[in-house]
């Protein structure tokens, strides 16, 4: 391709063009097995950079790659011409119609926050996949998504009204429902857009007015009796409507646009059928069973009693749970080690009704002993339950090595009633080659995701994704089922169609996509004449998996590489402000792929895959996308893989500053603590410097801190000489910690540390101190890991022998204390792991150890008075990740009168030094406005604002001029 033809065409675009090899690895994948360089990136503004772009690829013969949030998983999103992206800027509602229940959407909008924008109307879109709180409805048209509702709501393509759609000559049509006269008149060239259009409508009337295709389309395509079959192009539903049949719907193009993975045309917009949002109680029973196909007769026992959902997870998703922490919370039902829960969902007007539907059900398995354990939950827990299924494509990642769980018949959809023989000859196939599979997901539709544990990096592995993959086409086939259920054919199944529904149905598939797009630029190669499936994988086979020396211990993984391999693609961390949770706070500020946790991964896999330098970090391409990674940890917890970017952040800077050089910068920050001691010496002339407006501007200047910010200042004392000359006065000692003096606290925010100490006398605490060094978070966030690594160490063996279960380590800033739980375990090396994580047990913020102390009944509300206040509390990102902002809420309410609030931020944007650095002031405030600083400035001056870390006390300050309190503070003015 001619470069200047590209600058050409970016010069025409309102939105992005990337032709840079950076941006293209990372939209080389989805969460797929695929990977495919593509040639270019846009992320179009206007319908007439579409418009553009497709007179563009007219003019070239060059692909076009719709992609919205890139999750699919059969290489929907993978190509090599240009992926164009509509998840950054068409991503708006349009119009609500509340009379009528419809909606008018880009396509780029995210299906939950889509239904937060419709909750005040009491109205919803109906699918719901388990990726919705990323998925976007142009994704969900394509693929033709279900999810877990989709007994009761069905798929995406039922509530599909209109699309507005560009074919393939860039001519634009609405298609939607019309009359058999309307129709007969297209398809002979009346009331058309273009003469594409006409060919549409005239290909469609040829093939679907031939009795003997109909026929033959109903006699080879899936069984009507399944609702989730979305294999090639949808004619066998339109072959049931007008004009074709004299009963039936009218005619809606629409139906075969759902489900063609923009094969056919591109969408700028859609209009949604809505539902009301279900009232009624809601409770579910999840059915433990001892056996896998137990579990599938048992499902179809549940799906008689009209559910609203039933799902299944395996022994092997239930498994990956326990590695995660945020998933782990969830597993609070789950009684010894079953093979498979079905957890069965149902609604009904009353409590009564619901726990007479329940209990029959329960009745009704065990007359017929299936199942072992019948746990029934209701209200906010159901939430945590889904929670927990829904993370099963996320957690798979988890498993250890080279051995993954696949996409490559997760798609298969057969009868409810045949489920349970089909799952029984799957396991057959599979126990033929000694492999073994997950099992999760819609039991009740007839569809379960099950992934065969392959080695795709081996020849071998190659080979048995593809012999698994033909040999259970025969077997779904047999029961004249989908192959594709709800995930589309993409490339992955694409060249199976032909025995799934014959060779002249899909030659008729082809004469669709033909009369669509007889250019063949929208996504080429997806559903129809697509390559080879086992082709283009994101492994090589053969490839190996280099060893490569790392500071920070990735052995559990199997190395540095294969932990961050782990990312599977499944974007959890493309998640927005709405949706809440700390993950990803740059990615929700700009909105840009490579700012995601995910194209993290991918750059840090690519590159270090086919790196031929010494030094596999040595890569600008890492360098430039790890940039605005704040270490805020959001990952380590939210991600189902738990990827830990903060940590492979810091190991990238270390190795990459060994060819390249410390940055002055990050050395002066990571001798914070020393700085500060020399500081220290006389602190009133370094504040009255550092506040003097030419020498403060020197000293940014210096440092590449942004003009706009104000440096921390030093106390009058630190917290080590205050505390040497304090005596303790207790009335009745109730227990003895050890506090951590860490390096803000003792310099900076060092009345923090005497309030916190003299609280805890005042509660019946004696607070001990002793010698050591500082926690190394600096050092930490700026990968200087020599020094980090040695800090650890002397800590660890400073506090080995002293801290234990009686006398706990107790500190009150977040990033510091929290390393002790986190980095240390990993970084003091094997002699010193044990103790390490001896101490990491026993080390809490003040919060979580004032909070433990209530829940021993040590603690309540009488030292404290009973004047009315009210507090907004913001979690420090670390803590969210490492602890919970519930300890803060619990001990914020010890006051009789005290209410508190818990602002759904995510990190407030400051991170360490981050927020502070000149080039990312702009992106740190961005953070800082999604959430955090409208609900502070909403806060009336009556209300208390609480942060527990100094960070984010700063950027509250900077950004809302509002003075935030440790708890600490606030509880000890609250004594009487």
């Amino acid at each position: 391709m001619n470069l200047s033809a590209l600058s050409d065409l970016a010069s025409n675009l309102e939105g992005e063009f990337y032709t840079d090899e950076t941006t293209r690895r990372l939209y080389s994948t989805d969460a797929s097995a695929y990977k495919e360089l593509p040639l270019a990136v846009a992320t179009p503004k206007t319908e007439a950079d579409i418009k553009a772009i497709i007179k563009f690829a007219n003019e070239t013969k060059t692909g076009l790659i719709p992609r919205a949030a890139g999750t699919s998983l059969a290489g929907q999103v993978v190509g090599n011409g240009i992926v164009v992206d509509v998840s950054k800027h068409l991503n708006k509602v349009l119009e609500i119609n509340e009379k009528e229940r419809w909606v008018r959407v880009q396509p780029g909008i995210i299906r939950d926050d889509l239904n937060k924008h419709l909750a005040p109307y009491g109205l919803m879109f109906g699918p719901e996949t388990s990726t919705a709180n990323r998925a976007m409805i142009g994704g969900m048209i394509g693929n033709n998504s279900c999810g877990s509702n989709s007994i009761i709501y069905g798929s995406t393509r039922e509530h599909l009204i209109a699309a507005k759609v560009l074919l393939s000559d860039g001519a634009e049509t609405t298609l939607k429902e019309i009359t058999d006269q309307e129709f007969i008149s297209k398809a002979n060239g009346q009331g058309v857009v273009s003469d594409r259009e006409a060919s549409i409508y005239y290909e469609i009337h040829q093939i679907l007015s031939d009795k003997e295709n109909v026929d033959r389309i109903h006699q080879e395509f899936p069984k009507r009796s399944i609702p989730r079959r979305n294999t090639g192009y949808a004619l066998d539903i339109l072959a049931n409507n007008r004009p074709f049949q004299t009963s039936g719907k009218g005619f809606n193009a629409c139906r075969l646009f759902a489900g063609s993975e923009g094969t056919l045309g591109f969408l700028t917009e859609a209009k949604l059928n809505l539902v009301e949002i279900p009232t009624g109680v809601k409770g579910v029973v999840c059915i433990h069973f001892n056996d896998l196909i137990e579990s599938l007769k048992a499902n179809t026992i549940a799906v008689a009693f009209n559910p609203t959902a039933s799902e299944l997870m395996d022994h092997y998703i239930l498994e990956c749970t326990k590695e995660n922490a945020e998933q782990t919370k969830n597993r609070f039902f789950v009684e010894g080690a079953p093979k498979a829960i079905l957890i069965v969902e149902m609604i009904k007007e009353t409590e009564t009704e619901l726990n007479q539907s329940l209990d029959a059900l329960i009745d009704r398995l065990k007359s017929q002993n299936l199942g072992y354990h019948y746990p029934k939950i209701y209200g906010d827990d159901t939430a945590k339950v889904w929670s927990l299924r829904k993370a099963g494509l996320g957690l798979l990642g988890n498993l250890p090595g080279d051995d993954k769980a696949v996409p490559v018949v997760e798609d298969t959809a057969v009868d409810v009633n045949d489920l349970p023989a089909y799952i029984e000859e799957f396991e057959a196939i599979l126990k033929r080659y000694g492999q073994t599979s997950v099992y999760y997901a819609h039991a009740g539709t007839g569809e379960l995701h099950m992934r065969p544990v392959l080695n795709l990096k081996t020849k071998e592995g190659n080979e048995m994704f593809r012999i698994i993959a033909d040999e259970v086409a025969d077997l779904v086939k047999k029961y004249q089922g989908s192959l594709s259920g709800e995930h589309g054919d993409g490339r992955l199944r694409g060249e199976f169609i032909p025995k799934m529904i014959g060779k002249e149905n899909y030659e008729l598939l082809k004469r669709i996509k033909r009369s669509w797009d007889p250019e063949n630029i929208f996504n080429p190669g997806k559903i129809v004449d697509t390559p080879s499936m086992n082709s283009s994988l994101r492994y090589e086979p053969g490839q190996s998996t280099p060893d490569i020396e790392t500071v920070f211990d990735y052995s559990k993984n199997g190395g540095f590489l294969r932990e961050v391999e782990k990312c599977n693609g499944a974007g959890v961390c493309r998640k927005t402000e709405l949706t809440g949770g700390t993950m990803c706070p740059s990615y929700m500020a700009t909105k840009n792929e490579k700012d995601s946790t995910r194209a993290r991964a991918n750059i840090l896999r690519e590159m270090m895959t086919i790196s031929k330098k010494k030094n596999r970090f040595d890569h600008e391409e890492i360098k430039e996308v790890m940039d605005l990674c704040l270490s805020c940890k959001g990952c380590k917890t939210e991600c189902p893989t738990s990827m830990d970017m903060a940590r492979y952040k810091a190991e990238f800077q270390h190795q990459y500053y060994k060819t390249n050089g410390v940055p002055l910068r990050s050395k002066l920050i990571s001798g914070f603590d020393q700085a500060n001691k020399l500081a220290s010496k006389l602190p009133s002339v370094y504040n009255g410097l550092m506040s003097f407006g030419p020498t403060a501007t020197i000293a940014k200047s210096i440092l590449g801190i942004s003009s706009r910010r104000k440096l921390p200042k030093l106390h009058k004392q630190t917290l080590r000489s205050w505390f040497e000359a304090y005596s303790q006065e207790i009335d009745t000692i109730r227990g003895e910690l050890i506090l951590f003096c860490d390096e803000f606290t003792n310099y900076n925010d060092t009345h923090i540390g005497i309030t916190s100490v003299k609280l805890l006398n005042a509660l019946g605490y004696k607070v001990r101190m002793t010698n050591h060094t500082e926690s190394g978070r600096t050092m930490f966030s700026k990968g200087l890991l020599d020094g980090a690594k040695k800090a650890a160490i002397q800590n660890v063996n400073a506090f080995k022998d002293v801290v234990t279960n009686d006398l706990p380590l107790v500190g009150v800033e977040p990033s510091a204390l929290l390393t002790f739980r986190d980095e240390y375990p990993n970084i003091v090396g094997a002699e010193l792991s044990d103790a390490a994580n001896i101490i990491a047990r026993n080390t809490f913020l003040l919060d979580e150890f004032l909070a433990k102390e209530i829940d021993k009944g040590n603690l309540d509300s009488e030292p404290f008075q009973s004047e009315k206040k009210h507090i907004k509390i913001h979690g420090h990102c670390h803590q969210k990740a490492l602890s919970a902002v519930s300890y803060t809420e619990k001990i914020l309410n010890l006051p009789e009168n005290y209410s508190t609030e818990v602002i759904p931020s995510g990190c407030c944007g400051m991170a360490g030094s981050f927020g502070y650095e000149k080039e990312h002031y702009e992106v740190s405030m961005k953070i800082g406005e999604l959430v955090l600083f409208p609900a502070v400035r909403k806060a009336n001056d009556e209300t208390i604002i609480s942060a527990v870390g100094t960070s984010c006390r700063h950027q509250i300050m900077d950004g809302t001029g509002r003075t935030a309190l440790h708890p600490a503070e606030i509880l000890y003015a609250a004594l009487k």
